[in-house]
C-alpha cells in the first residue's frame, strides 16, 4: 500500500498538475521564515510517493544541477505516482557554501531529529515529519566532502529489499553496501518505512555534467522500475557490488604522485601513490591491499601522515576487476564520467621507491 497525498504544505495538487511552493522550516535570526522551495509533481494515476533531495550537506551542489535538470526538462512526464524535487534541502548551509549547519551540525546526523533539541535537530524533525515519512521511497544526492572527489556510486542497505531493488536499478554501475552512519537520513528513513538510498559523485561546490547524467538517468531509472514512468531502467550489463572498503593513508608527509584516477579498477599490489618531498625524492609509496575499483580520492595532493589519499572497494579477484573494466568501458554514462573525473587529477607513471638513506631530523 503507498502513501498518497493530495495535499502538499498548503497547496493542493491535482493528478497531472506540477505545483512549485514552499516548505517552512524554520526562522532565521532576523525572525523571518526559513522554506525550502519544492517541486510536487503528480501522475494522472495512483502509485507510490518519491521524493528526490540534494544538498543535505549544503555544499554538495552536483545534486542540485541534476534536479534542476529535471526541473527545466519538459520531455518527460510522470505517469502515475507523487514525485518530489527538493534541489536544496538545506537552505541554511547553502546559502553560507557550508556542509554544515550555522550551529556547526551535520544535519545529515540529526535525523529523526527532537522537537526540544538543538537547532538542528528541531530542523530534521521537521523535515522528517513533514516530508520523508510521508513517502514510499527517497533518493538522496551527495558528493564527496571537501577536497576530495569521488567516482559515481550508489549506496544502500543491500539486506533490505526495496533498497537493494532502488539501487540496482539506479544504474550507477558501482553499489555499497551500508545502513549508513546513526542519524543519516537514508538510515532513519528506511528505518521509518521509506526505503531510501543515496548516489555519490563527485566535488563540493560544483556541478559536474558527467555527474548530473548519471544522477538523472539514475532517477529516471528508479521512476521507471516503480512504474511511475513508462519504459525499462537504463543500467549497465553488470554490476560490481562492494560490502567491504578501505581508506589508504599517509605514511609520510609531503606531496603525493597519484597513479591512479576515480574509477579505475586496480590489482593488489598494484601501486597508488607516491609520496615525495618538495625536491622530488621518493619516500614511500602507497599499495593496494586488495584487487578493487578506486571509489574515491584526494584532490589535495600535499598530505601529513594519516591523512586519507584513496579509498578502494573491495572486489572478489582480479577476474571481478577485469569484469569492471569492460563494464565501465561499454556503458557510456560511467565511460564519460572515468574521463571526465580523471582530468581532474594528474595521474603519473609509478616508477622505482626509493627511502631517504637517514632518518628525518628531529
Amino acid at each position: 500500500m503507498t502513501k498518497s497525498n493530495m495535499q502538499w504544505f498548503g497547496c493542493d495538487v491535482a493528478p497531472g498538475q506540477a505545483v512549485n511552493t514552499d516548505f517552512e522550516v524554520t526562522e532565521s535570526y532576523s525572525s523571518r521564515s526559513v522554506v525550502i522551495p519544492i517541486q510536487i509533481r503528480r501522475g494522472l494515476n495512483p502509485g507510490p510517493t518519491v521524493f528526490a533531495t540534494a544538498a543535505l550537506h549544503g555544499d554538495e551542489l552536483n545534486g542540485t544541477g541534476a534536479i534542476r535538470m529535471l526541473l527545466g526538462d519538459r520531455d518527460w512526464t510522470l505517469h502515475s505516482g507523487t514525485l518530489l524535487l527538493i534541489p536544496v534541502l538545506n537552505v541554511l548551509g547553502f546559502e553560507r557554501h557550508s556542509r554544515y549547519l550555522p550551529d556547526r551540525r551535520d544535519l545529515n546526523r540529526c535525523f529523526p531529529g527532537t522537537l526540544g533539541g538543538s537547532m538542528a535537530s528541531r530542523l530534521a524533525k521537521v523535515i522528517f515529519d513533514s516530508l520523508i515519512k510521508k513517502c514510499d521511497y527517497g533518493i538522496d544526492m551527495h558528493t564527496a566532502a571537501v577536497r576530495r572527489t569521488n567516482f559515481p556510486n550508489v549506496r544502500a542497505d543491500l539486506d533490505h529489499p526495496d533498497c537493494l531493488r532502488m539501487a540496482e536499478a539506479f544504474g550507477a554501475g558501482i553499489i555499497l553496501h551500508g545502513k549508513g552512519p546513526k542519524g543519516s537520513l537514508r538510515r532513519e528513513a528506511t528505518k521509518a518505512g521509506c526505503p531510501t538510498i543515496i548516489i555519490e559523485g563527485g566535488e563540493v561546490w560544483k556541478v559536474e555534467s558527467s555527474v548530473v547524467d548519471c544522477m538523472t538517468r539514475g532517477i529516471f531509472n528508479v521512476l521507471k522500475e516503480l512504474g511511475m514512468m513508462p519504459g525499462k531502467p537504463d543500467v549497465p550489463d553488470t554490476q560490481a557490488v562492494i560490502r567491504e572498503t578501505k581508506w589508504l593513508r599517509a605514511e609520510r608527509g609531503g606531496f603525493m604522485s597519484m597513479h591512479v584516477a576515480p574509477g579505475d579498477s586496480v590489482v593488489k599490489g598494484q601501486a597508488i601513490a607516491t609520496n615525495s618531498n618538495l625536491l622530488a625524492e621518493d619516500q614511500n609509496r602507497l599499495e593496494s591491499p586488495f584487487s578493487g575499483i578506486v571509489i574515491g580520492m584526494t584532490t589535495l595532493p600535499a598530505v601529513q601522515p594519516g591523512e586519507p589519499v584513496v579509498h578502494i572497494g573491495r572486489l572478489a579477484n582480479p577476474k571481478s576487476v577485469r569484469r569492471h573494466k569492460k563494464q565501465v568501458a561499454g556503458d557510456e554514462v560511467q565511460r564519460i564520467a572515468h574521463q571526465h573525473l580523471a582530468t581532474n587529477i594528474q595521474v603519473t607513471e609509478a616508477t622505482g621507491v626509493t627511502e631517504f638513506l637517514e632518518p628525518p631530523q628531529t
